[in-house]
């Protein structure tokens, strides 16, 4: 997406030859030296979180793709929608419908339970779910600001409709 934003230049290059190999293998790199000796109902625990947000992710991203396929597709044509002034369809209802970002917040699980496999005694393997929060909410706010100069009214309309950005009834 920020290719898509922001163009290529040093601070997408860079981030992708320096920052991001860094920030990737951190728990890895930590898990090398440090054995967090954690029970197998606490790995089981964590690996259901991973799917939880994994199921997130990909249903929130499958049901986007799908309704802007064919909004009358068999398993989308049941969903709301705002139809806006500009001819585009804001999907108001199924996951969509939860939270603005909800696929954000998918993601952002997933990240966490990268982070959880090397335990809970240091800061260090949680620098990534906490740089990736930041960047999520960063880009949520950035989104939020194109889309209402894209959508205009409608888009406060769909701010209504769907007053969470993240987590349904809490953000």
């Amino acid at each position: 997406m920020d290719i898509t934003t922001d163009g290529f230049g040093f601070m997408l290059a860079f981030g992708d030859m320096a920052w991001l190999p860094f920030t990737y293998s951190l728990q890895a790199r930590y898990l090398v030296k440090h054995d967090p000796h954690l029970s197998a109902t606490a790995l089981a625990g964590i690996l259901l979180l991973h799917v939880l947000g994994y199921c997130i992710f990909r249903g929130a991203n499958g049901q986007k793709d799908a309704f802007r396929r064919d909004p009358n597709g068999p398993s989308v044509q049941h969903l709301q929608y705002l139809q806006t002034k500009r001819g585009t369809k804001l999907l108001i209802s199924g996951w969509w419908g939860m939270a603005r970002k909800i696929n954000y917040m998918g993601d952002w699980i997933m990240g966490l339970t990268w982070c959880m496999v090397c335990g809970f005694n240091s800061i260090i393997p949680y620098f990534y779910a906490i740089y990736f929060c930041i960047l999520l909410i960063h880009r949520s706010i950035r989104d939020d600001e194109m889309c209402q100069a894209k959508y205009g009214d409608d888009w406060q309309r769909y701010k209504q409709q769907v007053p969470y950005r993240f987590i349904p009834g809490v953000l």
